[in-house]
């Protein structure tokens, strides 16, 4: 069995779609017979979109371990979004995971870096989230008609000009921490398309950690990424600590 990993990025994080089968392996955080965890790395996606495209599932053939299909999604993360992200490695451990993500059974923790930051040490966000429009794709906005939509959060740092969050979102809607934390008024830094960052920015976004019950006579799995590359002088800003591999078991 595979032991989560804590570590800042090593060189072979990098945002490029050409990835290697050693590099997909090397991202491994978790392994067992049923669940992998991988650091997904920021800015390719998880799947092919409308218009096709090289995706992180054009390598999942490095991770079957000797099952004849290779794993599939469990759940989704944003392209510019980095960290744990779990695959199912068959059919039956898939429709698990799938029932445990969408009754809110998942722990999930994500670090955000923010413009500003909020005056308080912890709170909750209840905003129902709706989609802005048809011709916007998945850009969401704050709508009292939409789907209910809750994220708790947690300063864990302070800099001159942002806040270092953690924050746990209690519902899974499309790209609801970004519009949340923009709609309290500190939206997630490099967010291009509900923050004040250019095009092309590094979103300062990272799910840093999975609680996976998926035993029962188990303690829940827990499953820390590494800090991304990308948010290592931003997190610095904030107070953050670079911190020192742990062994794996």
């Amino acid at each position: 069995m595979w032991a989560a990993v804590i570590a800042v990025s090593p060189e072979y994080r990098k945002t490029s779609e050409d990835m290697t089968p050693e590099e997909m392996v090397a991202r491994l955080l978790y392994r067992d017979a049923l669940m992998l965890v991988i650091d997904k790395p920021a800015g390719l996606a998880v799947h092919k979109g409308p218009k096709g495209g090289a995706s992180l599932e054009d390598h999942f053939d490095a991770l079957r371990f000797g099952l004849p299909r290779p794993p599939s999604l469990a759940h989704r993360l944003d392209r510019d979004t980095s960290g744990c992200l779990a695959l199912g490695r068959h059919r039956k451990a898939l429709a698990e995971l799938g029932r445990l993500f969408r009754s809110g059974a998942v722990g999930k923790t994500y670090w955000a870096v923010v413009e500003g930051g909020p005056a308080e040490a912890t709170g909750r966000i209840e905003l129902a989230l709706g989609r802005k429009d048809v011709t916007r794709g998945w850009w969401m906005k704050v709508d009292p008609n939409g789907q209910p939509a809750v994220t708790d959060w947690r300063v864990l740092g302070r800099g001159a000009h942002s806040t270092w969050l953690a924050l746990e979102p209690l519902t899974g809607r499309t790209h609801q921490l970004r519009v949340h934390c923009a709609a309290m008024g500190w939206p997630i830094r490099g967010d291009a398309v509900y923050g004040t960052a250019e095009r092309g920015a590094a979103l300062q976004l990272h799910a840093r950690e999975l609680v996976v019950p998926l035993y029962r006579k188990r303690d829940p799995i827990r499953v820390t990424a590494p800090v991304p590359g990308h948010m290592v002088e931003e997190l610095k800003k904030c107070g953050w600590v670079e911190e020192v591999a742990a062994p794996v078991a």
